[in-house]
């Protein structure tokens, strides 16, 4: 009888919790912030969630895309840390190599990202870096010889389209002429087209998966030199992994240790979170919705046919991937600053 008991004023307290988020989102419109342009994967995959969450959200909210850009993402992050209201109605899609910015001390940096609160990503990421094959250029290795360092476009200083090719340049012994600004990696791609830049570091799902790659792919426009993965990509099977080149290179403990660390977002994916301090039960539905959402097959099918690679992370586990991100010794710090600095 007691067992019977409890199990009843579970499933009413369950259901009045229901109730209450289906009262609260109902009519409601829920903000997704993107700190790009449009065009890239971030945006790809913003609208597609925009698309389809609110039938997984009691009250079946709308869900709309704003793009915020500037900074590589930074001004969105911000934004959404310190002006956003924590009710569960604004989010932001960011580049999580923003989070270096945070362990580095980047000035510009006023949020921390181990007290964001996470719904979700939309899958994990892989670095890659591609140079216009019409420059000389077929291996890291070649890039010593260059009697003038290649231009490449990036978002911002202190993201992952500035810091993996550093770290590339740093590591291999090579120079790159690196031009932070860009406000999306379709703007980068744009001037790799005019020829105005040379190189890009990006990420195997947005090269396969968006234009212009996925044509660039077919028709060897550009050569992709590197990848960032443990293991390569089966589409590029002759491209070498950073971890090989580093066995190659007999590099150091020191910077291996860099190198996880500088790629550790790529587990993060493109992490879509709110402001601290937004209701527990109100993340929770959330939470539970995108996952729902991410597995159903119809939006499987549909992002593969947009080229994008879905493999969703629940929003517990990229909150304690955040923690553990920061969580860095102050030797591993100090040698991010200088590739950060350069």
């Amino acid at each position: 009888m007691k067992s019977i008991f409890l199990t009843l004023l579970a499933c009413l307290a369950w259901s009045s919790n229901l109730l209450a988020q289906t009262s609260f989102f109902e009519g409601k419109t829920v903000r997704i912030l993107v700190g790009f342009s449009p065009g890239g994967a971030y945006d790809l995959w913003a609208r597609l969630i925009a698309q389809h969450m609110g039938k997984y959200v009691p009250g079946n909210p709308s869900f709309v895309v704003q793009n915020m850009t500037g900074g590589g993402s930074m001004v969105a992050a911000n934004h959404i840390y310190n002006v956003a209201k924590p009710d569960g109605l604004t989010f932001g899609l960011i580049t999580p190599a923003l989070f270096i910015d945070q362990l580095a001390g980047t000035k510009e940096v006023q949020f921390d990202c181990s007290k964001l609160s996470y719904m979700g990503s939309p899958e994990r990421t892989a670095r890659i870096f591609y140079i216009r094959s019409d420059t000389p250029y077929k291996t890291l290795e070649d890039l010593r010889k260059a009697a003038e360092p290649p231009k490449c476009g990036a978002t911002g200083a202190g993201t992952a389209s500035f810091y993996w090719p550093q770290l590339l340049a740093d590591t291999f012994g090579f120079k790159l002429n690196l031009v932070p600004g860009y406000q999306g990696a379709a703007d980068v791609n744009l001037a790799i087209e005019k020829g105005e830049m040379q190189c890009w570091g990006g990420t195997v799902q947005a090269y396969f998966g968006s234009e212009p790659g996925r044509t660039w792919a077919k028709t060897g426009f550009v050569r992709v030199l590197a990848q960032g993965a443990s293991k390569r990509d089966t589409r590029l099977p002759d491209v070498p992994t950073i971890w090989e080149l580093m066995e190659r290179h007999k590099t150091s403990e020191v910077t291996r240790g860099l190198a996880k660390v500088l790629l550790a977002p790529d587990d993060l994916g493109r992490p879509l979170f709110g402001p601290p301090g937004i209701p527990p039960d109100r993340m929770k539905v959330l939470r539970d919705g995108f996952v729902r959402m991410m597995n159903h097959p119809d939006v499987v099918t549909e992002a593969q046919k947009k080229g994008l690679e879905p493999g969703a992370v629940g929003g517990h586990e990229l909150e304690t991937l955040a923690k553990e991100l920061v969580a860095q010794s102050p030797e591993v710090i100090q040698r991010m600053k200088k590739i950060l600095e350069k």
